[in-house]
């Protein structure tokens, strides 16, 4: 029988869904069924690019159909519903990063474009939507990165009321192909904040040089330069601070989509690596008979559950976003750092098992192995968003208020909240519900309660042993604290989900006996830093637990582990 748990294109039925999403995302399970494991091997490859892809998300309207809000749609299906986009993530993801990189960066070239009030620009890219065309976000720069701060594109006023547009940009996805790229720039006429722009572009414009792609993939990753180019009044998407908000509340909607995908990767690879397991014959034994291995093999199952349930409870907090509820701010950079994270220990842990199986050609792993490594780095470094999650610890932990429930979000609503998220500041002031409920709710699971100790342990020390001056001061040191701050995070919407989905109790149990493990490594970690008081160490090595143990449970979770061999394996 298939583990209902995971991804299975042999069973997939997305019931949950309307008709049109359901008919939407088997049509794209049954097109790269249909295409088989050789080409999709081939294609990446060769790095080939994905213009057969996206001539079938044309032809379906598969992109128009997902990503064009109700405020702009022109058919009965199209809204932005972040619940099935999340869907289509995980199966992009489950085919290969490369079609889910497309998608990816067409999101993020269409935020500025919704959360702008320029109508003549959000019907021009609906309409290329409804072609087929994908878009692209010109942000990131060779020399600065994504320090916005700092852009060198320039806008010179041309005198009748638009620019002229010249500097390049770097890391800049889709850039090759655009219909529409979203440019951030500033006006070199205004200083300041006030002077900053965001305009559309056009990747076919003779003033726009395509330079390179700067990565030897099917992604085509560019760098562009604009020299002159003509930006009319129609052009402005957004000016001054309003275009800096637009730019970090498109990267909190795109980021959002890196968690799903990196699940999408690791159950391709957990069905190609347990199968190879179980096969393999080792010194007269299966390799699986081996204690180590079923250890391995069931910490990545029950992580990638713990992914898994994560973000689907964060999609609820995400579509039920709204001015007076802004705690998707917290689960979002979440899903971006600690899910992705989480995909790499996946996959590093299967790796360990199937060793060089693991390099072959003719594998998905192989592929899956490289690219679950960029997940984590895109859209802000795994550094970045744990710093920017530490802002939200003290109001999570100790100070919560009340909220109504948040029920799970399928419904066939459109999100449109987040393209009108406003000023991109005042996280100090976003507000939690209380974290222990969910907690209590299952205190008489073993390893859920030990965690809970942990758990409670850590509201002591913000509490007691908080940083001092100096150590706010020490990145090193806090980014210790974020690690053990976002178990907490990551425990808590586990647990919620668990609870409205009825998640198999010996699965949680043991999900939280890793769980508890990696509060210890993290607690240990953090007596280790230089800067850590002797307080704070002692406090870190009373922190440190061992999970509860019970070999009939592990058992019975290795029997669902087992029964993934030849549970699916991709058409030749």
């Amino acid at each position: 029988m298939a583990d209902s748990l995971l991804f299975n294109p042999r069973t997939y039925d997305p019931a949950r869904f309307d008709p049109e999403t359901r008919r939407l995302l088997r049509a794209t399970v049954d097109w790269f069924e249909e295409r088989g494991k050789r080409r999709l091997l081939e294609d990446y490859r060769s790095r080939a690019w994905l213009a057969d892809f996206l001539a079938f998300a044309a032809k379906e309207g598969l992109f128009s159909t997902f990503l064009t809000p109700a405020s702009a749609a022109t058919g009965e299906e199209q809204r932005w519903d972040t619940a099935r986009i999340a869907a289509l993530n995980e199966i992009l993801g489950f085919y290969g990063l490369d079609y889910w990189y497309a998608w990816q960066v067409t999101i993020l070239g269409l935020g500025p474009v919704w959360q702008s009030g320029n109508e003549a620009a959000r019907a021009r890219a609906a309409g290329l939507l409804a072609q087929g065309e994908v878009f692209a976000f010109g942000l990131s720069e060779r020399t600065h990165g994504a320090d916005i701060y700092s852009t060198d594109m320039l806008l010179e006023p041309d005198g009748d009321g638009g620019f002229l547009a010249s500097g390049s940009k770097y890391y800049i996805g889709n850039g090759n192909a655009a219909g529409l790229v979203s440019v951030f720039g500033r006006r070199t006429d205004v200083e300041g904040p006030d002077g900053y722009v965001f305009f559309a572009a056009d990747s076919r414009h003779p003033a726009y040089g395509l330079v390179q792609n700067v990565v030897h993939s099917s992604k085509y990753v560019s760098e562009f330069r604009l020299e002159r180019y003509p930006v009319a009044a129609e052009d402005v998407l957004h000016t001054g601070r309003a275009a800096f908000d637009a730019a970090l509340n498109t990267v909190n909607v795109g980021k959002f989509n890196l968690c799903t995908a990196s699940i999408g990767i690791c159950e391709h690879a957990m069905y190609e690596a347990v199968t190879h397991a179980s096969n393999r014959i080792l010194y007269g034994r299966p390799v699986t008979a081996f204690p180590h291995v079923r250890r391995e093999l069931a910490d990545a199952y029950v992580r990638l559950v713990g992914m898994k349930l994560f973000s689907d409870r964060a999609v609820d907090y995400f579509r039920s976003a709204g001015p007076e509820d802004r705690r998707y701010l917290l689960f979002n950079p979440m899903t971006k750092m600690k899910v992705t994270t989480e995909g790499e220990k996946v996959i590093d842990l299967m790796w360990d098992v199937i060793a060089a199986k693991g390099f072959e050609k003719d594998t998905y792993f192989a592929n899956a192995a490289v690219e679950i490594r960029g997940l984590p780095k895109l859209e802000g470094t795994v550094h970045v968003n744990l710093a920017l999650i530490l802002k939200f610890l003290r109001n999570h932990l100790l100070e919560p208020v009340t909220y109504p429930p948040v029920p799970t979000r399928l419904d066939a609503a459109d999100d449109d909240f987040l393209f009108r998220q406003g000023p991109a500041r005042g996280l100090g002031s976003v507000r939690f519900h209380d974290w222990r409920p969910a907690f209590d709710a299952y205190a008489e699971v073993p390893n859920v309660a030990r965690f809970r100790e942990q758990a409670d342990a850590l509201c002591a020390f913000v509490a007691t042993l908080a940083p001092d001056e100096a150590q706010s001061r020490d990145l090193d040191f806090l980014l210790s604290v974020g690690q053990l701050f976002a178990l907490v995070v990551h425990a808590q919407l586990i647990l919620e989900q668990a609870r409205l989905t009825v998640l198999d109790r010996d699965v949680l149990d043991e999900l939280f006996s890793v769980l508890v493990r990696d509060f210890s490594g993290h607690a240990v970690e953090l007596h280790g830093k230089d800067s850590a008081t002797q307080a704070q160490q002692e406090w870190a090595l009373g922190a440190v637990r061992r999970p509860v143990v019970d070999e009939a449970r592990a058992a019975r979770v290795w029997e669902r582990v087992e029964a993934l061999s030849g549970a699916y394996e991709m058409a030749p």
